[in-house]
């Protein structure tokens, strides 16, 4: 790692890496992840540079606090330990058990954003696949749980690509896709871990899912981060959803983005908006 005219050695970087996710909550996430969150952090503080080889020091260890607090806030915001440990056991009784849809309906119980859409999904698919025609591929970046709502899209031909930076979700995921295979061969699903804010290359795709994903992205500071991503994602339609309510549960007095319909405006692309209660959603066609 290169910081100004500094060079980091590599086993520096991945002992300080290693320090920050001996935290519970963080041990899943991607080392390229915390990485990359390490390598902004150390642009804005140089001065921390030098003490990344003193473990003992108070230095290094405001650093780990720091970079912990950073993603906790990106990565922490949904999740739970104890809610990661129970997907993972439902993920694992799906072919053990007679009824799938009850443990598809508990597993998207066990994150807050998938459990607000459980009374939606049916609804949303069917008006965003009005708006689309029905996708043979989709993307879904910083997907979360959300892929374990597949089956309500009723899509019998299909490819999914589903990324985001949990190494225990991709692997929860990808049992789901070998599951989901078997019982249709004419559906394949691949999930990866993905850095959003740095990545090369995407499959092609029909359809883009980035659902509660700007926020993350642009990190209060405008949105530009959101609008390179729109741009350089390889499909005919983005779908980006945002949440109508605060943190608190209050309605939002204006939950409708203007600067997303300004930017779609400049970039010439066309959006229809779909909205529910707890969420709305811009249908992008690029």
């Amino acid at each position: 790692m290169l910081i100004k005219d500094k060079t980091i050695k590599r086993e520096i970087i991945l002992e300080i890496i290693s320090s920050i996710k001996q935290k519970k909550e963080l041990n899943s996430i991607s080392d390229e992840f915390v990485q990359n969150q390490l390598y902004e952090y150390l642009i804005k503080n140089t001065k921390a540079v030098p003490y990344l080889t003193k473990p003992k020091s108070k230095e290094y260890k405001l650093i780990v606090k720091e970079i912990r607090s950073i993603l906790r806030r990106v990565y922490g915001l949904f999740r739970s330990g104890e809610e990661t440990k129970k997907r993972k056991e439902l993920v694992d009784s799906l072919n053990s058990v007679s009824s799938q849809k009850t443990i598809i309906t508990q597993i998207l119980e066990t994150h807050s954003s998938t459990k607000e859409r459980l009374t939606i999904y049916d609804k949303l698919y069917t008006k965003i696949f009005t708006i689309t025609k029905k996708p043979k591929t989709i993307i879904d970046l910083g997907s979360g749980i959300n892929p374990f709502s597949v089956p309500l899209m009723k899509l019998k031909e299909l490819k999914y690509y589903a990324y985001d930076i949990s190494q225990e979700e991709m692997d929860s995921l990808n049992t789901f896709f070998t599951f989901l295979h078997t019982k249709n061969s004419q559906f394949k699903g691949k999930a990866e871990m993905l850095d959003l804010l740095h990545f090369s290359t995407l499959p092609k795709a029909d359809i883009c899912f980035l659902f509660k994903m700007t926020d993350v992205l642009d990190k209060g500071k405008g949105h530009t981060t959101t609008e390179e991503i729109v741009k350089r994602i390889p499909s005919k339609f983005v779908v980006i959803s945002f949440a109508t309510r605060t943190m608190s549960g209050k309605k939002m007095t204006a939950p409708r983005r203007k600067w997303m319909e300004w930017m779609c405006t400049r970039l010439q692309y066309k959006y229809t908006i779909i909205e529910f209660p707890n969420e709305i959603f811009y249908v992008i066609e690029k």
